[in-house]
């Protein structure tokens, strides 16, 4: 299977829903971790608990951590944990839950505790709003991305 990454930094790359069998794969493109931002069960009986992930994880050598994140609910237990594993673990990490994008703001949220001077630049109110709203609908992750990358 490809997968769907989207490079953030040299050192965060978000996707979405992974499986066991992705893993390889994710080793062989030089992640050493992974963060998986989606509770158990939030996909039916075809999401891949984090336990079995987690093992063939481990079993490839990369290091992995479980922060079940509610959608547009990143609490602050949430990005403490996450503060912990991105400063004590070897980078590249992977994020995923299941467009990609809470693991990609609770990363961001992270990044912007442990060095404050890496909050975003300073918009206009507009855009702002604008950047806000397309974050945090799922619906649109994928136009959203699209936009972001091209700047």
């Amino acid at each position: 299977m490809t997968l769907s990454i989207t490079k953030h930094s040299e050192i965060f790359s978000s996707a979405p829903q992974i499986n066991p069998e992705d893993i390889a794969e994710i080793a062989a493109l030089g992640y050493k971790a992974i963060i998986n931002a989606r509770p158990d069960n939030e996909g039916g009986a075809n999401q891949p608990a984090s336990i079995i992930l987690q093992s063939a994880a481990e079993k490839a050598g990369l290091h992995y951590i479980h922060i079940p994140v509610i959608p547009n609910n990143i609490k602050e237990g949430d990005i403490t944990a996450c503060v912990h594993f991105v400063t004590n673990t070897p980078t590249p990490m992977l994020g995923f839950c299941r467009t990609g994008m809470r693991a990609t703001n609770l990363h961001t949220l992270a990044q912007q505790k442990v060095n404050p001077n890496t909050a975003p630049t300073k918009k206009n109110w507009l855009t702002n709003k604008l950047s806000h709203f397309f974050q945090n609908k799922c619906l649109i992750t994928k136009l959203y991305r699209k936009i972001n990358t091209k700047q």
